[in-house]
């Protein structure tokens, strides 16, 4: 993994207030960054099972990888509950699938007793590439479907659980509604990407505005996907706490199934770099909304 990448989560400086009482942050490195692991650990993550480096794409890419995590114990025929990790913008050749973060993300999962897929996708920064990216979720999620058996999967039972610029790939289940996603989570990702300089600078408007998930809100919130939202506090990526602001409004607007939390104190990447009780709540929280939803 080079260290000489700025990805979506790093590549601006802290924009705190001066107003604010949070004393300024040390500029951290890419490796700082990615390499830790979350904050929150269960009994089981290091035992987990793990289908390594899956080629779930026809694209012609190296990188275009997959990782599925599994409870080490089950039998042939148990099925578990899937949790789809849509990284962020980094770029396919920095191979997010296997940094720090994902992959105990992945047993975190695995240990909560469902299967954590990771995987590497085209998403880019500042290009995001959001078609070729949104592409690259579908493939891995007919790859999931397709070899479920094999992978002790529910193929009916998922939920997408999107990170940062992550987040408008989840515009195309909250658009198209199919029956086996049955829930999503973002942490601090960005939910409606129309005042995102690096999205309306590179991508079409109407493809800003398809990718950006407030869109898809409706009057009658019964068909909606339930989601649950994290949100960092002191996030010093630009216009990314104003998209999940707006997208927490509209959501209120119209009476949809949302869940909310806000870390006060956290920074982008709180789930990682913020090693206190209210990471570990918002983590716990996002693991029970999952089983609430998918078993």
């Amino acid at each position: 993994m080079s260290t000489e990448k700025n990805t979506d989560r790093f590549a601006v400086t802290n924009n705190v207030s001066a107003q604010s009482s949070i004393p300024p942050r040390r500029e951290k490195t890419p490796a700082e960054r990615v390499m830790p692991p979350v904050v929150y650990r269960l009994p089981g993550m290091d035992t987990a099972r793990v289908h390594s480096n899956l080629k779930y794409s026809d694209v012609e890419n190296p990188y275009l990888l997959m990782d599925v995590y599994t409870p080490s114990n089950l039998s042939k025929d148990e099925r578990r509950p899937v949790i789809v990790c849509i990284h962020g913008g980094a770029g396919a050749q920095y191979k997010p699938k296997d940094w720090g973060f994902y992959q105990s993300w992945g047993r975190l999962i695995a240990a909560a007793g469902m299967a954590g897929v990771t995987f590497t996708h085209r998403l880019g920064y500042p290009k995001p590439f959001l078609s070729d990216s949104a592409a690259d979720v579908s493939k891995a999620i007919d790859y999931i479907r397709e070899h479920a058996d094999s992978l002790n999967a529910d193929r009916d039972r998922i939920c997408l659980a999107a990170w940062s610029a992550g987040g408008p790939l989840l515009s195309t289940a909250m658009r198209e509604k199919p029956t086996f996603v049955r829930c999503m989570v973002a942490f601090y990702a960005y939910l409606d990407c129309q005042q995102s300089q690096s999205h309306t600078e590179n991508e079409l408007p109407a493809t800003v505005r398809a990718f950006s998930p407030i869109t898809y809100f409706q009057a009658d919130p019964s068909p909606m996907i339930p989601i649950f939202v994290a949100r960092a506090g002191q996030d010093e990526i630009p216009t990314m706490n104003d998209s999940i602001d707006r997208f927490m409004a509209a959501a209120i607007a119209v009476n949809a199934p949302v869940t909310f939390m806000n870390h006060p104190l956290g920074e982008h990447g709180f789930d990682n770099q913020n090693d206190d009780e209210r990471s570990r709540e918002i983590i716990r929280s996002a693991i029970a909304f999952m089983h609430t939803h998918l078993q």
